[in-house]
């Protein structure tokens, strides 16, 4: 159990300090921990719809289906905030890049 802690924890470091939301698979990745509490996360909807929403930005229809999956699990507030999120990656992820 301790080594699947491990790799979790490393998945989401890796996934976390890459350069963001530029591969679908990798915030498909983290939507998919954090809707499932991987890597001693506790269970988050919102960070988890943030990160399904910027892989479905990126193409993944995964990603759009696992959005919707746990949109009818949240509060239209919980929705909302989760978008605002999402639109503040894509806008700190664009001023680093220039």
């Amino acid at each position: 159990m301790a080594n699947s802690l491990k790799s979790a924890q490393f998945l989401m470091e890796s996934r976390l300090s890459s350069t963001g939301w530029e591969s679908a698979e990798a915030c498909f990745d983290l939507g998919v921990a954090y809707s499932c509490g991987t890597g001693g996360k506790p269970v988050d909807l919102i960070e988890a719809h943030k990160w399904f929403n910027l892989a479905a930005l990126r193409g993944s229809e995964e990603g759009q289906a696992m959005r919707a999956e746990i949109a009818e699990e949240m509060t239209a507030r919980e929705i909302a905030e989760a978008q605002r999120q999402a639109r503040a990656w894509i806008a700190s992820t664009q001023l680093r890049a220039a």
